[in-house]
């Protein structure tokens, strides 16, 4: 086995037994999509999850990616491919299947679109929604290979191409978008960090039961805000109350009003 093959293979090991991941095909994914497709070539600006400032790798070979390192996309926005326990977690908590859609707001460079692309599997697709023109481009070009994934420079919030078995956002907003809850299909599950100014907040997951939905608190998260995420401290008492009252039970309810569960 070569140090690369190795590398990846501990990453493997590692998420899946700190995040206590369930899925095999989660798994199986993780250990068969190179990360280092889905960047630009190295040295890269590097960081763990706790610490305040990234460090460069002292070469580009990319054994130095498997590792549960965020990576700078663009380290003066603090644009980062996203932490890989964190969003393993994330993805194995939506218990996604074989040939599900799978819709993507915000994608980045494409990385877990080709992990859920293997995961959804031929018959299955992925919708990923980027809205950063430059980043998009890249993400389709990474892409390429993966024949079930569209990427499309767009804005999420608006439009997610059809109705969808999964959607998760990958960026944080003070509230659901109702075109969300919408676009759920029966039992289709939406994840969405619900954030403050600060980039503070927690990740809730959103059931579709019926003609009704159920919200619960994943755990707390801090993430690169949403385009168009509203600014004002409405916004954010608006994502504290979310963060709060799911953290307590699960919230039952019909729709949206003002950004806040109603059964109106």
């Amino acid at each position: 086995m070569s140090d690369l093959a190795a590398a990846r293979a501990r990453y493997v090991e590692r998420i899946a037994r700190r995040e206590r991941i369930s899925s095999p095909r989660l798994i199986e994914a993780l250990a068969t999509v190179p990360r280092e497709d889905f960047l630009p070539r190295g040295p890269w600006r590097i960081k763990s999850e706790a610490a305040r400032s990234y460090r460069l790798t002292p070469d580009a070979d990319p054994v130095h990616l498997y590792d549960n390192v965020l990576v700078a996309i663009d380290a003066r926005r603090k644009l980062d491919a996203g932490l890989p326990s964190l969003w393993a977690h994330l993805i194995d908590v939506l218990d996604v299947r074989e040939k599900e859609r799978v819709v993507q707001i915000g994608c980045g460079l494409g990385y877990f679109s080709a992990v859920l692309s293997m995961m959804v599997g031929p018959k299955g697709s992925v919708h990923a929604v980027e809205c950063d023109e430059r980043l998009a481009a890249r993400a389709a070009n990474y892409l390429r290979r993966y024949r079930n994934v569209t990427v499309v420079n767009g804005d999420g919030c608006k439009d997610v191409g059809g109705p969808a078995d999964v959607i998760i956002v990958h960026a944080g907003f003070p509230q659901p978008h109702s075109l969300w809850l919408q676009s759920l299909r029966p039992r289709g599950r939406l994840l969405v960090p619900l954030t403050q100014r600060d980039r503070e907040g927690a990740a809730l997951k959103i059931t579709r039961k019926g003609r009704r939905f159920e919200a619960e608190a994943i755990q707390q998260i801090r993430i690169f805000p949403g385009q168009g995420r509203g600014t004002t401290a409405l916004d954010d008492r608006v994502a504290d109350w979310w963060q709060r009252a799911s953290a307590l039970a699960p919230l039952r309810f019909r729709r949206l009003e003002q950004g806040l569960p109603s059964d109106g």
